[in-house]
């Protein structure tokens, strides 16, 4: 079931609460549903994730985590899902986002080579904030009401196959005489 295997990887409830930082939040983190592992739980943490991952902004996890707080979505999930963007994957993600963002916008892709200076960066942002900004929300909206979904199903199907094989187990089982 996706129940085990998430618990493989999830923090301890305890530990976060105990969390210096975290502990601030005081009674929010209480909430028995931030911890919760279910098909509810689980995809609206995918959604509120895969959303603040798409998010130009320094500090995703941040808004993620009170994003989850606020949903109630599972909170470990929504703030390890912003590490889809990670150093590594920032420039192909955000650079699809531009590219969506000035599509949509009808603006000019700006194809000047990319060089990580400070004159590069000044010159250049004011031309791509706006498309960036417009692909990031548009690709994070799409991309996580598709995970929602996504993971609503895959879990429905797992809930299904396991009863199936639970079936099927109960069938082949001798006839009890007594």
């Amino acid at each position: 079931m996706p129940r085990r295997i998430i618990k493989r990887f999830m923090p301890d409830e305890a530990t976060i609460k105990d969390h210096p930082h975290l502990s601030k939040l005081g009674g929010a983190l209480h909430n028995p549903n931030l911890w919760h592992l279910n098909r509810n739980s689980v995809s609206l943490a995918f959604l509120v994730g895969i959303f603040c991952a798409f998010l130009p902004i320094p500090m995703q996890m941040v808004v993620a985590a009170i994003l989850a707080i606020l949903i109630h979505s599972n909170l470990p999930i929504s703030v390890g899902l912003v590490w889809i963007t990670n150093p590594l994957t920032i420039p192909p993600i955000f650079y699809f986002a531009y590219l969506v963002g000035s599509w949509l916008l009808g603006h000019p892709v700006n194809d000047q080579e990319f060089t990580l200076t400070m004159e590069w960066i000044s010159e250049q942002l004011s031309h791509i904030w706006w498309p960036l900004l417009f692909g990031s929300l548009v690709c994070g909206v799409v991309f996580s009401i598709a995970s929602y979904f996504i993971i609503r199903w895959l879990w429905a199907w797992q809930v299904g196959r396991n009863w199936r094989r639970r079936k099927q187990a109960r069938e082949q089982l001798p006839p009890n005489d007594e």
